[in-house]
């Protein structure tokens, strides 16, 4: 009885803190969702298609953020020729589907090289689902983020981006997670971005103030995880 009672305390404490989250959950700003507009839904995922696809991307959002938040993002790689698939998790968070990205690549069977990254809380559930499937893909993509599993034994390209005012990121535990990453890892530190700036849905609690335009840090990004391919 008394490990029963233990398991209904922790699923009650777990709702609890669902409920206080979704409370301060992020929503996407008008300019997100107006660029949300230019892509297509797949029963999956929303789907930000180029003309001239060069590889793909799977994106979990950061914990309590509307996926919407990060249609800027995804628009800006689509634009370098990037197919994005950009997940919707329950209740905003990565944590409650950490396997969104099952099925999403049989969609597409013309595109051969395959990305997968998240932001934030999104970030840590793509390294881990990437743990298990690392053969079906070709690099992973941490932004504001870092990987709690271990792929230093894997040989995918792992790119960590973050700014220099992140308030959000434990730097701690980004220090303690660099061992986990394999030989071809690439830190890209933008000066004066911070965690929110990554999506588009205004400030975040905790977070530093951002010493450079949304659209700057966008455009670093952006064109750093071109580079990757």
């Amino acid at each position: 009885m008394g490990k029963w009672k233990w398991m209904i305390a922790v699923c009650a404490l777990f709702v609890t803190v669902i409920m206080a989250g979704a409370a301060i959950g992020y929503d996407a700003s008008p300019d997100a969702l107006a660029a949300m507009q230019g892509s297509t839904h797949n029963g999956h995922a929303q789907v930000f298609e180029p003309e001239d696809i060069q590889a793909g991307l799977i994106f979990y959002p950061g914990g309590l953020v509307d996926h919407a938040a990060y249609a800027p993002l995804m628009q800006a790689l689509s634009d370098r020729g990037i197919l994005c698939l950009l997940t919707e998790m329950p209740l905003d968070l990565a944590v409650l589907d950490m396997n969104a990205a099952d099925g999403l690549q049989a969609l597409y069977p013309q595109v051969d090289r395959w990305l997968i990254g998240g932001h934030s809380l999104g970030g840590a559930m793509a390294a881990s689902y990437l743990s298990k499937h690392a053969d079906a893909y070709d690099g992973l993509v941490l932004l504001g983020a870092y990987s709690a599993a271990d792929l230093s034994g894997t040989d995918i390209s792992v790119l960590s981006v973050y700014g220099t005012e992140d308030g959000v990121l434990n730097r701690e535990k980004y220090a303690e997670c660099l061992k986990h990453y394999p030989e071809r890892f690439d830190e890209i530190v933008i000066d004066g971005g911070n965690h929110a700036c990554f999506g588009d849905y205004g400030a975040q609690k905790g977070d530093g103030e951002a010493a450079i335009s949304r659209e700057e840090q966008r455009r670093i990004t952006a064109a750093a995880i071109a580079a990757m391919l």
